[in-house]
């Protein structure tokens, strides 16, 4: 079911990627700042410049929670990352037919995706969108993942390593207290022995004072 959701997860950031980050880089595109050439006033007046950072930026918040967050699927990040590094592949072999594959480049979104599969920015967020499908800890749940790191320890004996110092006193501590009550117990239960009181004390001395005739 985690990987399932992480299938669906994969397509929300393939249509980030496409719609969101080629309409944002195409607009950072068209800003006040040229190559060579330095903005010539504010760069929070250029609305053009903040709307496509900010496009950029959200999608690549999107995609690094989605690389980062352990129970979420590694499908969610690493399909999308596949298919990138796949455009690039084909765009570095035949330049015409990945071009041709690229759906809507009539408009903004097309033309935002071309201008980054030529810049090569494709090619480094499918590189970095991949990595979580080599993590063999991401295919696992975290509780499966936490029962196969104790079992080492469980199988020689030695206590819980998650267990904290606190908790461990207090265990020893009542576990002290528990074997100091059993022991009082057992010396309030057994029988005293009886005392002769004709019996000679045991005080006196063996060289008491000798006896005259």
């Amino acid at each position: 079911m985690r990987h399932l959701v992480g299938i669906v997860l994969a397509i929300v950031m393939a249509a980030a990627v496409f719609f969101a980050a080629s309409w944002g880089f195409l607009r950072l595109g068209l800003g006040s700042a040229r190559p060579g050439t330095l903005p010539s006033g504010s760069l929070f007046s250029d609305r053009n410049l903040l709307e496509g950072f900010g496009a950029v930026l959200g999608v690549g918040l999107l995609a690094g929670i989605m690389m980062a967050v352990p129970w979420i699927s590694p499908l969610a990040s690493g399909l999308p990352g596949l298919a990138l590094l796949s455009w690039t592949g084909l765009y570095l072999a035949n330049v015409p037919r990945a071009v041709q594959y690229i759906p809507l480049k009539t408009h903004s979104y097309g033309i935002g995706f071309e201008t980054m599969l030529f810049d090569g920015v494709l090619a480094l967020a499918g590189l970095a969108m991949v990595i979580p499908l080599f993590i063999p800890s991401r295919w696992r749940r975290r509780s499966v993942a936490a029962a196969q790191a104790q079992a080492p320890y469980a199988a020689q004996g030695y206590p819980d390593p998650s267990m904290t110092s606190p908790d461990l006193a207090a265990t020893q501590t009542i576990a002290g207290d528990s074997s100091l009550l059993s022991d009082w117990a057992q010396t309030q239960t057994r029988p005293q022995p009886q005392i002769d009181p004709n019996a000679p004390s045991s005080s006196q001395a063996p060289w008491g004072p000798a006896e005259y005739s």
